[in-house]
């Protein structure tokens, strides 16, 4: 191991490179060994950390808590009348940033190994109902409605990503 760089580092430095991989490639058709090879590690010191599928699993966790983090920072410096747009601009920057994480994610809806379904309906559930409670919080009128509606733009937001249409995305 270089001098100065943890197993932590390492770990997730392979997660990140997964998310890459993965994007690039699909789940099914990438392999540890070009995980390995585009974090410069050996694909033994791979398994070290991860079976492929606890690798996107670790992966889709990343993705859902880089989500809900900006949410919180929203929620925490935004005005109730501000908050959906505030919601709708972090998610925009993210997929701007971290725009393989969104891929993975939409790969990942139709994987149906128990393990990445259950990561992805727990990403989505935390998701929805950080996004109800703070809409409930802000006094905002129908809650459930506007969270499914947001949720549902979302998606279209993704599906615009993925296929390169931007024109699909009114802006507000």
């Amino acid at each position: 191991m270089v001098k100065g760089v943890t197993s932590t580092d390492r770990r997730n430095d392979i997660i990140h490179s997964a998310v890459e991989v993965f994007a690039e490639f699909g789940y099914y058709r990438a392999t540890t060994a070009q995980v390995a090879e585009r974090a410069s590690i050996s694909q033994p010191y791979v398994y070290r950390f991860f079976t492929k599928e606890s690798l996107l699993e670790a992966a889709l966790e990343l993705s859902w808590q880089r989500i809900l983090q900006a949410f919180q920072r929203v929620k925490e410096t935004t005005s109730p009348e501000l908050l959906e747009l505030g919601f709708i601009r972090a998610y925009e920057e993210i997929t701007e940033s971290h725009r393989n994480e969104i891929l993975l994610q939409m790969q990942a809806q139709t994987i149906q190994e128990a393990p990445i379904r259950a990561v992805m309906k727990r990403g989505m559930n935390e998701v929805k109902q950080f996004v109800m409670q703070a809409f409930e919080e802000a006094g905002l009128q129908e809650a459930e409605e506007r969270t499914t509606n947001f949720l549902a733009r979302g998606m279209l937001c993704n599906v615009s990503l993925a296929l390169d249409m931007p024109d699909l995305m009114i802006k507000k």
